[in-house]
């Protein structure tokens, strides 16, 4: 089953991904948070493997990337990665995935970060 399929389908147009759900190292998906570097490298730090491309760059960004392969988009709590997936959705990008909870919930579970 794919990433995509286990997700839970947002109102918004993309879908909702818990911690849970998350297959560590990336493999099959892109991983993208959109915070700013300085919170990528911050305190909460970042998901191995995870790409810097920050919310205000991604749509430029993403010109470039296939629409059909699956996105992962993270931030602090959820709320940025939300937008922008709603943004991409509506670009046309077709398996837009938020992970839920953010870096908050990933440093609350415990998870490995990089700084």
């Amino acid at each position: 089953m794919s990433i995509f399929a286990l997700a839970v389908p947002n109102p918004r147009g993309y879908r909702d991904l818990t911690l849970e759900q998350l297959p560590l190292p990336p493999a099959g998906f892109r991983l993208v948070d959109v915070r700013e570097p300085s919170e990528f490298s911050g305190e909460l730090g970042h998901i191995p493997g995870a790409e810097l491309v920050p919310m205000g760059g991604v749509m430029a960004q993403a010109i470039s990337w296939n629409k059909d392969e699956p996105l992962v988009l993270v931030c602090r709590s959820g709320g940025r990665s939300g937008n922008v997936a709603q943004a991409l959705t509506q670009a046309g990008f077709r398996q837009v995935m938020n992970l839920v909870g953010g870096m908050l919930s990933w440093n609350a579970a415990g998870r490995a970060v990089e700084k």
